[in-house]
Order: C-alpha cells, then structure tokens, then sequence
C-alpha cells in the first residue's frame, strides 16, 4: 500500500529526531516498490525520505544504502567528483524494513540541451562518468549488487532479446540486427567496471560548470561501461559528445576500448526493448502501445540509414550486394550520414531519450558526421566497425 507524504514527513521526524518538519511534498522517481518524499524543516533544509512498500523492495534499498556508504569514501577522498546522498537516519517499519532518510543534495538536474563543446560542463561530466568506472569492483561486491564477466552481461543480453522476441511486438529486422550483434563476440572484449546503471537527467545535479551531486543508484552493478554512456550518446547534442568523450577517455585509466560506443549505441537501441518488457511484465498496455511505436519509429530511421549508406558505399556499376553481411549494427560502422544523437527519446516519456528525434530533423546529417575508426567521435566516415542512451 503507498504511503502518502505526511506518513513519510512522520518517519523522517523519528529517523532524524532534531528534524523540525513544516511541509513535504512527493517526491519524482522513486523507483520501483518505493514511496519517497521532500520534507523540509523549519530552516529550510531539505531531507529526502524512502520506505520500501514490499520486502524485495526493502533489500533492495539496504543494497542501496551499504553502497552509498562505501561510496561516501571514495566522495571524501575527492576520487568521485561529485557529491552521494549520505544516510542520515533511519528507522524500522511494522512490516519489516526500514525507512531511510538522506539530506537533499544541491544542484539541479542536468539538461543536456545545454551542453556545448569545449572543456565546460559537456567535458566534467565524462569525467564524472569515468570516476565512477574507475571504482574498484569491490565497494560493489561488498554492497551485495550484481557482478557480471564481460560474456555473462553478454549472454544476459541475449537473453532479454529472446524474452523481447517471444512477446510477438519487435520487427524481425531488429531481432536480426541485435541478434547479429549481440552474437559478434570480439564487440564484447571489455574490461566490466562499477556502472550507475541508471544515468539520467533527473539524477544528475549539475550547477552552471560542474556536476556536483549524482542520485539513483539502486541499478548500480560491475558491468559494460557502455551502458552509462548511452544515455549521452543517445540525447546530448553533437557538439558536446567530443569534450564528453575525451575527457572520459582522459580520465581513465585503462586503454581504449574499440567498441566502446558501438556498444553504446546499442544499449541505446536495446532500452526501447525493455521498456516493452516493462510494459508487458506490468501488463501496462499504454507503455507496450508506446514501446511498439518506439520500435517502428527505430526501423524506419535505420532502415533509411541503411538505404543511405548503401547507396552511397556502392560503385555505380555494382550489382545489389547485402553491404551490411559482415557489420555488426549496420550504418552504426558504415554509414557517412550517421550521427550518435539521431538515435535518442526523450527519459521524460520512457528509458529511451525521444528529444533526439523531436529536436533534431533526421535529415539534417552531413557527410562527415559519423565515428572515424580509433577516435570515438571525430569528423569523418567510419572505415570499419567502431563507432556511447543512457542514463
């Protein structure tokens, strides 16, 4: 049963005794099984309070909690830039669990519309990115959340592409192509890293030049470092994506990896079929009616890549040849007219990033956009297959 904000206003006041509550309001996003608020005393401080409605719920809040305290460590330290939110009290539930209540962070979240080249917020945020996968695996490991080796994730991919597939909704022209992906065993040589899991506007806090404060870590695992860089691949405007992506690379430690945003993209692509699962597990026939036109918007725009790409990488005197045979995410390694932010949706109406679409024309790629080989984001068309929404 939800609890209402005045309930949650009441447990903040027992969790954290000296915490004088005036108001409260309901909280955005707070997350599957849980109820969460903003109460505010009487200086004007801001507390945020969650309670778990079930016990799955509830342990996956403790998971949270452990997590955020191993990560207050490294915020401390300075070798995360940015600020966690920190337990500052809690208290038990009659039907077991606990209540927790953290102060709120300051900034506001992020809007990527903003961002622009050059070394301002675009270049601080990958390397906020890259200070989270630079993590070592063990504060996640001792917080209880998922480990994953890089052909397990792999394979656990698969296996959400064959759940996708069995509910009849996605075209066989995307099963095709994942599949062909999600199969190329050399795209998944990565080294797993600490990943947020759930990178987003709304949990990243920024001020004018910096992110300052990062929320939403309850998808936190050792997994793809792709995945966190979907989401600014998928949504952040073309010119923010080099400074990005450089100051990411820059700030870790580990060598380049080739598929990176290959990789990225795809994960970027794979969220419009687990928003289907998410409607279909819920039986939320609006979230699958959504998800379903999110799929055919997906094939008419690659298979226009497609067409594009085709057309263009043939000899004029050439017979009709399958160009994509051999190239794991089709125009994704080959297309001149690609661009990283042509393939995003707005987290405002589902995981995928519709803004991309809806604020840019599709049509608007110049020869030149896309990935060059050994530099994620240069000028130039891709000379084989390299090419990060999510967030």
């Amino acid at each position: 049963m939800e609890r209402s904000p005045l309930v949650l206003a009441a447990l903040s006041t027992v969790a954290v005794p000296d915490l004088d509550a005036v108001d409260v309001r309901r909280a955005s996003h707070p997350g599957p099984g849980i109820d969460a608020a903003v109460v505010i005393d009487a200086t004007g401080g801001r507390w945020v309070t969650r309670a778990p409605r079930d016990a799955t719920a509830g342990a996956a809040l403790e998971a949270e909690v452990a997590l955020l305290t191993g990560l207050g460590t490294y915020a401390d330290s300075g070798a995360l830039p940015f600020a966690v939110p920190r337990l500052a009290g809690a208290v038990g539930l009659p039907e077991g669990g606990r209540a927790v209540v953290h102060r709120q962070l300051p900034g506001r979240p992020i809007r990527l519309e903003e961002l622009g080249p050059g070394p301002g917020l675009a270049a601080a945020l990958g390397r906020a990115v890259a200070a989270i996968h630079e993590l070592p695996v063990s504060v996640v490991e001792n917080a209880g959340m998922p480990v994953y080796e890089a052909d397990t994730y792999r394979r656990r991919r698969l296996t959400e592409l064959d759940e996708a597939a069995r509910t009849g909704h996605v075209p066989a022209f995307l099963l095709r192509r994942w599949e062909r992906a999600l199969e190329d065993v050399s795209l998944w040589h990565f080294q797993p890293t600490v990943v947020h899991g759930d990178l987003s506007s709304e949990h990243v806090l920024v001020t004018d030049a910096e992110p300052v404060g990062i929320l939403g870590w309850s998808e936190t695992k050792v997994a793809d470092p792709a995945d966190d860089l979907a989401w600014l691949l998928v949504a952040a405007p073309q010119p923010a994506v080099d400074p990005i992506i450089e100051a990411y690379h820059l700030r870790r430690t580990e060598l380049r990896d080739p598929h990176l945003a290959t990789r990225a993209l795809l994960a970027g692509e794979l969220a419009v079929a687990r928003w289907l699962m998410h409607g279909v597990n819920t039986d939320d026939d609006a979230v699958v009616a959504d998800a379903r036109s999110m799929l055919g918007e997906l094939v008419e725009h690659l298979t226009r890549y497609e067409q594009a790409a085709a057309a263009a990488a043939r000899p004029a005197d050439a017979e009709t040849d399958d160009v994509w045979e051999d190239d794991p995410l089709g125009h994704l390694d080959v297309d001149p007219l690609a661009r990283p932010d042509d393939y995003g949706f707005d987290d405002d109406e589902s995981p995928l990033y519709r803004e991309a679409l809806e604020d840019r024309g599709l049509d608007d790629g110049e020869p030149g956009d896309a990935v060059p080989d050994g530099e994620p984001f240069g000028d130039g068309p891709l000379d084989e297959a390299e090419a990060d929404r999510q967030g």
